[in-house]
């Protein structure tokens, strides 16, 4: 069962807040388990929130009357997120925060509801009822950027960026780095618009890249409005979070794809079983949280062949994407031959790699 939240019916306050908590703790003791999701944009969204939600789909079918789940979408990330997630902290056992935006409110939320658990994706704050889950979205990005370096034959790749974050930006480096591998002169452009969802912002920062000399867009924004540029002006891009082929049926090369739903239904029976814990868990193209769409028409079979070889190192584990020798915008050596980087520190990344524009 499903249940659509109006946000207009949230509580505000710590009185309303305990209020609450005491109801929804009477209620757990009897009936399924109850989980509602927080997302950032609509799931209608085709790209972030719409693959959330498809996992939240996949618990359902999976578990059927044992959970009951609710979601509320277009939730802004900052003050009204803490109150969206405080009010259903109070009738839920578990709730997921999908941005990472979500982390400082929902570690307060966290500390007031201590028998309620809280998971949030992309962060990375833990405690005791507060867990946190990712996927290495630069594993998409390094593949993403193969293509990019075989099939662009002007050499330039626009990248519309979100939020600059460190997973953004280390996705913005994962692309050229591999992209470089192959053309040593690639060359990122990198148009910041501010938002997760935004199609207008996301299709005129693509038609300035575009402008700007870019055969090949990349993206790390959730509508398909980017998709949908690239094939009006007939380059080539690639989709993110969900296979975005349909709005893009000649100039999509591939998709960075996520799969939440092994994870929600894998920790939603912890909380059914009680073997629930905090962790802290970072999910790649091994553990299939991250997939790549099938290839479209643009791509070559040497470019596919390589793709897939760099893919298949990747979940073998032989190929590390942030493998050295990195060097940074300015030309200095920031990762040796034979180191790479630690994860603690691409979490953390804040500089571009030598052939970004940003």
């Amino acid at each position: 069962m499903t249940i659509l939240i109006p946000r207009r019916t949230f509580l505000v306050g710590s009185a309303t807040a305990a209020a609450a908590m005491t109801v929804g703790q009477e209620a757990r003791a009897a009936g399924p388990v109850k989980a509602a999701w927080v997302y950032v944009g609509p799931v209608g969204d085709f790209g972030w929130s719409y693959q959330h939600d498809l996992g939240r789909k996949a618990v359902e079918a999976a578990l059927g009357d044992k959970v009951k789940t609710s979601f509320v979408e277009k939730v802004a990330e900052g003050p009204d997120s803490e109150r969206v997630i405080r009010q259903l902290a109070g009738v839920n056992d578990i709730v997921f925060t999908t941005s990472f935006g979500f982390m400082n409110p929902t570690e307060r939320v966290a500390k007031q509801f201590p028998k309620v658990k809280f998971e949030q994706a992309t962060g990375y704050k833990t405690g005791a009822n507060f867990a946190e889950y990712n996927a290495r979205f630069y594993q998409g990005r390094t593949v993403a950027g193969t293509l990019a370096g075989l099939l662009s034959k002007k050499g330039v790749a626009g990248y519309v960026g979100s939020v600059p974050i460190p997973e953004v930006v280390m996705g913005i480096n994962a692309f050229t780095i591999a992209a470089r591998k192959i053309n040593p002169n690639f060359q990122t452009k990198v148009i910041w618009v501010n938002a997760w969802f935004d199609p207008g912002k996301e299709a005129d920062a693509a038609k300035s890249l575009i402008d700007q000399g870019a055969d090949f867009i990349n993206q790390h924004t959730d509508s398909p409005a980017v998709v949908q540029t690239a094939e009006a002006r007939g380059v080539m891009a690639v989709g993110e979070a969900s296979n975005m082929q349909n709005f893009g049926p000649k100039a999509q090369v591939t998709s960075n794809m996520d799969d939440w739903g092994p994870y929600y239904i894998e920790r939603i029976k912890a909380v059914i079983d009680g073997t629930w814990k905090s962790q802290s868990v970072w999910l790649g193209m091994k553990e299939g949280a991250v997939a790549m769409a099938p290839y479209g028409p643009a791509v070559t079979p040497e470019a596919a062949a390589a793709a897939d070889k760099v893919k298949a190192a990747i979940i073998a584990g032989t190929l590390d994407p942030f493998a050295g020798p990195i060097k940074n915008q300015k030309g200095e050596l920031k990762v040796a031959a034979g180191q790479t980087i630690a994860d603690a520190d691409l979490q953390k990344m804040d500089w571009y790699v030598e052939g970004v524009q940003a």
